[in-house]
Protein backbone atom coordinates (compact mmCIF):
# COMPACT_ATOMS: atom_id res chain seq x y z
CA UNK A 1 0.00 0.00 0.00
CA UNK A 2 1.31 3.26 -0.77
CA UNK A 3 2.29 6.33 1.55
CA UNK A 4 2.71 9.48 2.04
CA UNK A 5 3.93 12.20 4.53
CA UNK A 6 2.21 15.31 5.18
CA UNK A 7 1.42 17.05 8.32
CA UNK A 8 -2.22 16.23 9.58
CA UNK A 9 -3.85 18.49 11.86
CA UNK A 10 -0.69 20.32 13.03
CA UNK A 11 1.44 16.73 13.34
CA UNK A 12 3.25 14.87 10.59
CA UNK A 13 2.43 11.68 9.63
CA UNK A 14 2.66 8.75 7.79
CA UNK A 15 -0.56 7.86 5.68
CA UNK A 16 -1.44 4.42 3.70
CA UNK A 17 -3.78 5.19 1.26
CA UNK A 18 -5.67 2.73 -1.18
CA UNK A 19 -4.35 4.49 -5.17
CA UNK A 20 -7.85 5.26 -6.17
CA UNK A 21 -9.04 7.07 -2.66
CA UNK A 22 -9.86 10.53 -2.53
CA UNK A 23 -8.61 12.60 0.46
CA UNK A 24 -11.85 12.42 1.84
CA UNK A 25 -11.52 7.92 1.87
CA UNK A 26 -8.64 8.44 3.37
CA UNK A 27 -9.68 10.88 6.27
CA UNK A 28 -13.10 9.03 6.83
CA UNK A 29 -11.98 5.56 6.55
CA UNK A 30 -7.86 5.02 7.00
CA UNK A 31 -8.05 7.65 9.73
CA UNK A 32 -10.80 7.51 11.21
CA UNK A 33 -11.65 10.95 11.24
CA UNK A 34 -14.97 11.15 10.77
CA UNK A 35 -15.89 14.73 10.91
CA UNK A 36 -15.54 15.18 7.57
CA UNK A 37 -18.31 14.79 5.50
CA UNK A 38 -19.87 13.27 2.11
CA UNK A 39 -22.29 15.44 1.04
CA UNK A 40 -22.29 15.15 -2.92
CA UNK A 41 -19.40 13.77 -3.63
CA UNK A 42 -19.02 15.76 -6.66
CA UNK A 43 -17.54 19.29 -4.59
CA UNK A 44 -20.68 20.94 -4.89
CA UNK A 45 -21.73 21.39 -1.24
CA UNK A 46 -18.78 21.67 0.90
CA UNK A 47 -19.65 19.20 3.53
CA UNK A 48 -15.87 17.85 2.97
CA UNK A 49 -14.36 20.88 3.27
CA UNK A 50 -10.97 20.58 4.82
CA UNK A 51 -7.84 23.04 4.49
CA UNK A 52 -4.90 22.11 2.71
CA UNK A 53 -2.35 24.17 3.36
CA UNK A 54 -4.41 27.09 4.62
CA UNK A 55 -7.01 27.30 1.82
CA UNK A 56 -10.07 25.35 1.97
CA UNK A 57 -10.59 22.50 -0.55
CA UNK A 58 -13.58 19.99 -1.35
CA UNK A 59 -11.53 16.78 -0.01
CA UNK A 60 -13.96 14.82 -2.41
CA UNK A 61 -12.19 16.05 -5.20
CA UNK A 62 -8.62 15.78 -4.21
CA UNK A 63 -7.11 12.41 -4.71
CA UNK A 64 -5.10 11.82 -1.44
CA UNK A 65 -1.42 11.26 -3.28
CA UNK A 66 -1.87 15.10 -3.86
CA UNK A 67 -2.01 15.94 -0.53
CA UNK A 68 2.22 15.11 0.04
CA UNK A 69 3.88 17.27 1.91
CA UNK A 70 0.74 19.34 2.67
CA UNK A 71 -0.38 20.68 5.78
CA UNK A 72 -4.17 19.19 5.98
CA UNK A 73 -6.42 20.29 8.71
CA UNK A 74 -9.72 18.73 9.01
CA UNK A 75 -12.51 19.62 11.35
CA UNK A 76 -11.51 17.90 14.15
CA UNK A 77 -8.09 20.51 14.09
CA UNK A 78 -10.78 23.47 14.69
CA UNK A 79 -10.97 25.18 17.81
CA UNK A 80 -14.14 24.75 19.95
CA UNK A 81 -14.88 28.43 19.95
CA UNK A 82 -14.89 28.90 16.68
CA UNK A 83 -18.05 27.04 16.51
CA UNK A 84 -19.92 28.49 19.74
CA UNK A 85 -20.84 31.99 17.68
CA UNK A 86 -21.90 29.48 14.61
CA UNK A 87 -24.30 27.78 17.42
CA UNK A 88 -25.61 30.93 18.73
CA UNK A 89 -26.89 32.40 15.46
CA UNK A 90 -28.77 29.25 14.46
CA UNK A 91 -26.41 28.21 11.87
CA UNK A 92 -26.45 24.40 12.70
CA UNK A 93 -29.83 22.24 12.42
CA UNK A 94 -29.58 19.07 10.78
CA UNK A 95 -25.41 19.03 11.06
CA UNK A 96 -24.86 17.69 7.32
CA UNK A 97 -22.85 20.82 6.52
CA UNK A 98 -21.85 22.12 9.61
CA UNK A 99 -17.90 20.24 9.26
CA UNK A 100 -17.56 22.45 6.38
CA UNK A 101 -19.25 25.50 7.34
CA UNK A 102 -17.16 25.03 10.94
CA UNK A 103 -14.09 24.58 8.65
CA UNK A 104 -14.39 27.58 6.05
CA UNK A 105 -15.43 29.70 8.94
CA UNK A 106 -12.25 29.49 10.80
CA UNK A 107 -10.57 29.76 7.11
CA UNK A 108 -12.79 33.06 7.26
CA UNK A 109 -11.65 34.24 10.21
CA UNK A 110 -8.06 33.28 10.22
CA UNK A 111 -7.70 35.39 6.93
CA UNK A 112 -10.35 38.53 7.84
CA UNK A 113 -8.39 41.14 5.30
CA UNK A 114 -10.58 38.89 3.11
CA UNK A 115 -13.34 41.23 3.84
CA UNK A 116 -12.21 44.07 1.98
CA UNK A 117 -12.38 42.56 -1.04
CA UNK A 118 -15.20 40.03 -0.41
CA UNK A 119 -18.32 39.40 1.34
CA UNK A 120 -19.21 37.01 3.64
CA UNK A 121 -21.56 35.69 1.53
CA UNK A 122 -19.23 35.49 -1.25
CA UNK A 123 -16.43 33.77 0.76
CA UNK A 124 -18.80 31.07 2.34
CA UNK A 125 -20.53 30.27 -1.37
CA UNK A 126 -18.91 27.13 -1.32
CA UNK A 127 -20.84 25.46 1.63
CA UNK A 128 -24.39 24.42 0.97
CA UNK A 129 -26.91 24.31 3.59
CA UNK A 130 -30.55 23.11 2.85
CA UNK A 131 -31.87 23.85 6.31
CA UNK A 132 -30.87 26.95 7.58
CA UNK A 133 -31.39 29.82 5.28
CA UNK A 134 -27.85 31.32 5.10
CA UNK A 135 -28.37 33.95 7.30
CA UNK A 136 -27.63 32.12 10.60
CA UNK A 137 -23.93 31.38 8.97
CA UNK A 138 -23.20 34.44 7.89
CA UNK A 139 -24.28 35.69 11.44
CA UNK A 140 -22.15 33.26 13.05
CA UNK A 141 -19.14 33.95 11.00
CA UNK A 142 -19.63 37.40 10.81
CA UNK A 143 -19.99 37.06 15.13
CA UNK A 144 -16.58 35.39 15.31
CA UNK A 145 -14.76 38.09 13.22
CA UNK A 146 -16.15 40.76 15.57
CA UNK A 147 -14.85 38.24 18.69
CA UNK A 148 -11.55 38.46 16.96
CA UNK A 149 -11.76 41.87 16.08
CA UNK A 150 -12.47 43.00 20.26
CA UNK A 151 -9.95 40.56 21.57
CA UNK A 152 -7.27 42.11 19.24
CA UNK A 153 -8.49 45.34 20.56
CA UNK A 154 -9.95 46.84 17.45
CA UNK A 155 -13.15 47.64 16.12
CA UNK A 156 -15.57 45.25 14.73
Amino acid sequence: MPQIQLTLNGSPATVDYEPHHRLLDTLRYGLALTGTKEGCGEGECGACTVLIDGRPANSCLVPTYQARGCDVRTVESIPAETLRPLLESGATQCGACTPGVVVTSAWVRSNPELIETHTLRQLMAGNLCRCTGYDGIIDGVQQGLDMDAESRGAKP
